[in-house]
């Protein structure tokens, strides 16, 4: 046989067998492969942690201090505080900020949407500062804001003490909190607006602004989300990407390079499309019959439930995932609308995944002598 036919023959076989090798999943990552200190992977929509080594180490994290300045902005934006055509006005200690910048001059002026932009793309300090400023007055201000906000969330590793994320005694978060700002900061959509920028503008084409965010050219499905590098924090990187469905997260901190940071960002998500998927998962509220009501006006209350849920599930595991209702035979009266009286739990090799509550639809008054005379009297006058 000549060699061309034998390659014919052959080839076919090799490509079939190099699909079925890269469609397989990642195996799961070791602390080993990951070189950097501390990471971490979460799912945004669920929360969900993936992966994670040393996630709860508290490390100064450079410009990642940026995520909860932006989000306490978009927040503003959302609530009606600021808009993004108002005028920013530099003050003096704006523009005294060192490291990564655009040089702004105290006394000069630009939009919230320009300040943002170069918030978001070049890490600027100085615009982070005069953000902070124009929002709360101070920048001493807005950070307690930022303190206050980390609290909310749960962020029990973190304490900030600027806005920019600038080297300073006691500014420390960890790659778990990180992963809980990024979260809540990509639930304003209009963020990616900006983090998705590469190359851009400012002061009418005068300034030229690149993202530090490398991933931007280099991974499927990138969508931000914010770097930082200082001499305590080392090179850092909080990504965020979406593929099918499923957004991620990686959280790198203390990595030994920025290529190093990008790198292992990539791993993190690499592992997270391979090997898992978002499934959304919609109740059928009108196979669930109405609970019997003791002791009530009513003898059954109509039920409602939470429209859908999400869960993160294995590849080629959700189909294994099992429903089973928690519901009392009755409830006893009175009962008040929207009270929660049951819910529906999600497992999955025998670990309850999610769940959804079951409400009630209505109020349903107690038995007593005025609540039967007032029904009866308003029979009456129907007839």
């Amino acid at each position: 046989m000549s060699v061309k036919k034998l390659f014919s023959k052959v080839l076919p076989i090799i490509l079939a067998l190099l699909f079925v090798l890269s469609s397989l999943p990642v195996s799961a990552l070791s602390e080993e492969e990951i070189t950097s200190p501390s990471v971490v992977l979460v799912e945004t929509t669920t929360g969900k942690i993936l992966f994670e080594k040393n996630a709860h180490e508290q490390r100064a994290c450079a410009s990642i201090t940026k995520v909860m300045t932006l989000l306490l902005v978009m927040e503003a934006l959302d609530e009606g505080k600021i808009t993004l055509d108002e005028t920013v006005t530099s003050s003096s200690h704006a523009a005294s900020m060192g490291g990564s910048d655009i040089w702004l001059e105290e006394g000069e002026q630009m939009t919230v949407d320009d300040m943002i932009k170069a918030t978001a793309v070049a890490s600027a300090n100085d615009c982070a500062v005069a953000l902070a400023e124009h929002i709360c007055g101070s920048e001493d201000d807005f950070v307690a804001k930022m303190n206050d906000r980390a609290k909310e969330l749960g962020m029990k590793d973190t304490i900030f003490k600027n806005c920019n994320g600038l080297d300073e005694e006691g500014h420390i978060t960890s790659a778990y909190d990180v992963g809980i700002m990024s979260c809540e900061l990509i639930k304003h959509k209009k963020i990616f607006d900006y983090t998705s920028i590469w190359l851009d503008t400012l002061r009418g084409g005068e300034t030229q602004i690149v993202n530090t965010n490398k991933l931007l050219k280099t991974y499927n499905g990138i969508t931000g989300l914010k770097t930082g590098t200082t001499s305590q924090a080392g090179s850092c990187i909080t990504a965020t990407a979406q593929r099918n469905g499923l957004s991620l997260c990686a959280v790198v901190l203390g990595a030994e390079s920025g290529t190093a940071r990008f790198k292992e960002a990539a791993s993190l998500l690499d592992f997270g499309f391979a090997n898992c998927e978002s499934v959304t998962i919609k109740p059928d509220i009108s196979a669930i019959s109405p609970l019997k009501v003791e002791n009530g006006m009513e003898e059954f209350v109509e039920l409602y439930c939470d429209d859908n849920v999400n869960i993160v599930v294995e590849k080629g595991k959700k189909d294994s995932v099992k429903e089973e209702l928690e519901m009392p035979e009755s409830v006893e009266a009175p009962i008040k609308k929207d009270d929660k009286v049951g819910k529906i739990v999600y497992s999955l090799d025998g670990k309850e995944v999610a769940s959804i509550s079951i409400y009630a639809g209505c109020d349903v008054e107690k038995v007593s002598f005025s609540s039967v005379l007032s029904k009866i009297l308003s029979a009456f006058v129907k007839m």
